[in-house]
């Protein structure tokens, strides 16, 4: 297949910063998306409808004068969240899901949820509102291996979430194990339980960390895993099981803060989100499965109108990445950078 076209796609998961990063940010998520779910987690955090607004003119401002990318907006779930706050997101018309981040899981979530039971009378109010959660599914206690933090939470936490509430809408977000993808389509029929997926959790497994020395540049949360999980990953995405879609987790940092001491989390794939994941699915020999993926299973998830006007089109061309990208006044290093990328996106 030399080309695949489309409706511009939906992602569900994305990180595009703040301040002066978001001109650059924004650019590439108008190259690759028609709508996309802006993460809360930026400094300081989106707790609020209010806070949601002022993000969301911000993120205008900052877009093309022909721009036709719609944002959706997410609240950032502390314990001090109010039922009468999930009220005010709910009527908005900006704000469609709340991010649940477990304190300490990843970045800027310090602000996260201490302990669910902090929470229940929001998870109940959503619930009846149909306003879906959002989860990162790692707990953040340190005695347990970073490897399978994941499924620890699903036993602990997630289970016990979907019997107390059944009507919750959940999106368990970037998921990178074979218990979790197995998790996911266990469900019966009529849970309303769902998964977003990566490009480089299919991509990429932990070897690629220490490829060469220590790449800080592969480093991100949930952290990449072994060989057999990205192989269910894959399996799971090219399913064709409605309850797996597009999330990108795209999480730029400036090259800075990725090779330091600290070495934040996260990578950058904003730049070919939908590049990427044609070559991963490719590789199943799944082309077929990718606009269900990307522009259906998500949408009816959520109760979205499916994607329409604008459409893309992936074209079988190779392409070298740029070492880096400009990102604010610094610059991040991409996923892929100086090697080639064998799928090419243009707007039709």
């Amino acid at each position: 297949m030399a080309a695949i076209e489309f409706f511009a796609p939906d992602d569900l998961h994305h990180h595009l910063r703040d301040g002066d990063f978001l001109k650059d940010t924004v650019g590439h998520a108008e190259k690759q998306f028609g709508r996309i779910i802006a993460m809360p987690n930026i400094k300081p955090p989106v707790r609020t409808t209010a806070e949601a607004s002022e993000y969301h003119n911000r993120i205008k401002e900052n877009s093309s004068t022909t721009s036709k990318l719609q944002v959706l907006m997410t609240l950032y779930l502390t314990d001090t969240t109010t039922p009468e706050e999930i009220n005010l997101a709910k009527a908005s018309g900006i704000v469609f899901a709340v991010k649940y981040y477990p304190a300490g899981a990843t970045t800027n979530s310090e602000f996260g949820v201490t302990h669910i039971s902090k929470v229940k009378p929001v998870l109940e109010r959503m619930s009846e509102l149909s306003m879906p959660l959002l989860i990162h599914g790692e707990v953040t206690d340190p005695s347990i291996d970073v490897f399978d933090r994941e499924k620890i939470f699903i036993d602990t936490i997630l289970t016990p979430i979907l019997q107390d509430f059944p009507n919750l809408k959940i999106v368990m977000e970037h998921i990178t194990t074979e218990e979790a993808a197995q998790f996911v389509m266990s469900q019966p029929e009529g849970t309303n339980l769902a998964a977003t997926i990566t490009a480089h959790h299919m991509l990429y497994n932990r070897n690629d960390i220490f490829r060469g020395g220590i790449n800080p540049h592969m480093y991100c949360l949930p952290i990449l895993k072994r060989e057999r999980h990205r192989q269910a990953l894959l399996q799971a995405a090219t399913s064709g099981s409605p309850r797996f879609f597009l999330g990108t987790d795209s999480a730029p940092h400036p090259v800075e803060a990725k090779q330091s001491s600290c070495g934040c989390a996260g990578i950058f794939t904003g730049h070919a989100a939908m590049e990427l994941y044609a070559e991963a699915f490719e590789s199943m020999n799944a082309l077929d499965k990718l606009e269900a993926f990307a522009c259906v299973n998500g949408a009816r998830f959520y109760g979205l109108p499916l994607p329409s006007g604008t459409k893309r089109r992936l074209i079988k061309k190779s392409w070298t990445v740029p070492m880096t990208y400009p990102f604010g006044s610094a610059v991040v290093k991409p996923l892929r950078a100086g090697e080639e990328i064998h799928w090419s996106i243009e707007t039709i």
